[in-house]
């Protein structure tokens, strides 16, 4: 390699590391294969770029027919699933999801309670059981195993690609309510540190790198509902998330959601810049 494209090489280095400035780093990555059920901790992930979040948000439990057509597939509301905004007893299972075999395991208290393969009639027809029994109260037509078809999630929000959250955020949020607040109430992709409290919302409408080659468009705001509400770990309704950040702020928004620009691999520890 001759010494003017190392010379140049390098300035191109120099030159981007000026237009970018670190700002925050990853503390911690998430996933949710069903909605309302366990997050799971990743330790890396490969994002591309103008998809949603990898293997987040694959499934639905349906709560009484929603008219969800997989065809046609379409957002839909929240409350025409089980979900934790009505649903809190949900947070007492253990769920996991795996990749491979497509089959889904729940315990609870520790042991097992249901097992399917979510890509069988049969495996989804175990977990429809188990939801009918376990969430018979809170039923209003039989629950039924959704499938997101390809370029599909069951999201809160048509602009839910990822989610990041800002720890300082819910350790002032702690603050304010008088005890910590588990960052897990906000069921988010991305967990970032290093920012001050809601410094966030001043990213929205920027661009921000992850990494060495992530690149992340921030869209919005999140709004939050009483699924906040709820301890992910003892599944009691514990808290007013949303109506003590309405009476301190005058809104009930914590962390923001991004599109993917740039594709790449994500890991914990990974620093985030903010291009300027």
């Amino acid at each position: 390699m001759s010494e003017s494209t190392d010379d140049a090489e390098l300035f191109t280095t120099a030159e981007d590391a000026a237009r970018s400035l670190a700002f925050a780093s990853v503390q911690s990555i998430y996933r949710y294969p069903v909605k309302g059920l366990t997050p799971e901790r990743l330790e890396l992930v490969e994002l591309m770029a103008g998809k949603y979040f990898p293997g987040d948000r694959l499934f639905a439990i349906e709560n009484g027919p929603s008219g969800f057509i997989p065809e046609a597939p379409a957002f839909q509301p929240k409350i025409k699933f089980l979900m934790l905004m009505r649903n809190e007893r949900l947070a007492a299972l253990e769920a996991r999801f795996d990749d491979a075999t497509a089959e889904l395991v729940i315990r609870l208290d520790g042991s097992e309670v249901a097992r399917g393969k979510l890509d069988t009639p049969e495996g989804r027809e175990a977990i429809e059981a188990f939801f009918q029994r376990y969430s018979r109260y809170e039923l209003r037509g039989a629950p039924r195993v959704l499938a997101a078809p390809p370029e599909f999630r069951f999201v809160d929000t048509t602009e839910g690609y990822v989610s990041l959250i800002n720890l300082a955020s819910c350790r002032a949020l702690g603050d304010i309510i008088g005890q910590p607040v588990d960052p897990l109430r906000f069921r988010g992709n991305l967990y970032l540190d290093g920012m001050e409290p809601w410094e966030e919302f001043d990213l929205v409408g920027h661009t921000i790198e992850v990494g060495s080659h992530v690149r992340l468009k921030i869209t919005q705001r999140i709004f939050r509902c009483a699924a906040t509400n709820v301890d992910p770990v003892t599944a009691k309704r514990d808290m007013d998330v949303p109506g003590t950040l309405m009476r301190t702020f005058g809104h009930t928004d914590c962390g923001i959601f991004a599109e993917i620009e740039q594709g790449g691999l994500i890991a914990d520890g990974d620093s985030v810049r903010i291009t300027l």
